[in-house]
């Protein structure tokens, strides 16, 4: 799902608007309905859907699909977006559960100890770049500046989300489970490119159906520079 939207530039006053905003470090997990090594990071990913300071989103993938349950939540664009990081990494193969914190690290999704560990490194050292974000009439008001040391030139994303799928698995590797997934990403969507030296200044045409995270990347592999939720 992941194409260009028309961007129109715009001055925007945050001043006044009522928009609950939350900033975090974003937490991307690569995971499938079709996989038996699943449940338990996906289970992490719920808790972790609930922590200050995170942004946790779960992306589906599709090249499981063929060992006997087709998980109705991927997208090949998902696929997609984690083969750029193995590609950006040298890495060798795709696999799941994958969690990419913060556009920079791999971790196994599943392994609570490392994932928390490198959360919280993250955490402690804040993103270079300040996002806000506001609905507006029929559209998105994006602003952002940067604070810290960032790349000349980086890709502005929306992304939108589903709070929370359960689904019955009565095939393949999960069958006989029930499994509730939180923070699935149902569209991601590149919505433009930013001169970072100067301030961003951003109106995208959009339908307010839920929630959405921006995400300001050093492309769309590389790490990620700022991020910011809107309920």
């Amino acid at each position: 799902m992941r194409h260009t939207l028309a961007v129109l530039a715009c001055s925007i006053g945050f001043a006044g608007a009522a928009t609950a905003q939350h900033t975090g470090t974003v937490v991307e997990l690569y995971t499938s309905q079709g996989c038996s090594s699943c449940p338990p990071a996906d289970h992490l990913l719920a808790q972790l859907a609930d922590h200050d300071g995170v942004i946790a989103l779960a992306l589906h993938v599709d090249y499981w699909d063929y060992i006997g349950w087709a998980d109705d939540l991927a997208q090949p664009a998902f696929t997609d977006r984690q083969r750029g990081y193995a590609h950006k990494w040298n890495a060798p193969n795709l696999y799941t559960p994958q969690m990419v914190i913060a556009g920079t690290e791999d971790v196994v999704g599943s392994d609570t100890a490392d994932v928390m560990m490198h959360l919280a490194r993250h955490q402690a050292t804040p993103y270079p770049v300040v996002v806000d974000a506001v609905w507006r009439g029929d559209g998105l008001f994006i602003a952002a500046h940067a604070e810290g040391a960032v790349p000349d030139r980086a890709t502005v994303q929306i992304v939108t989300l589903e709070p929370s799928v359960t689904r019955d698995i009565t095939r393949g590797e999960n069958a006989g489970k029930t499994i509730e997934y939180r923070n699935v990403v149902t569209d991601w969507t590149v919505a433009g490119d930013w001169m970072t030296a100067d301030a961003l200044d951003m109106s995208v045409p959009l339908e307010r159906a839920g929630p959405i995270v921006v995400i300001v990347q050093d492309g769309t592999d590389g790490p990620i520079l700022g991020a910011v939720k809107l309920p």
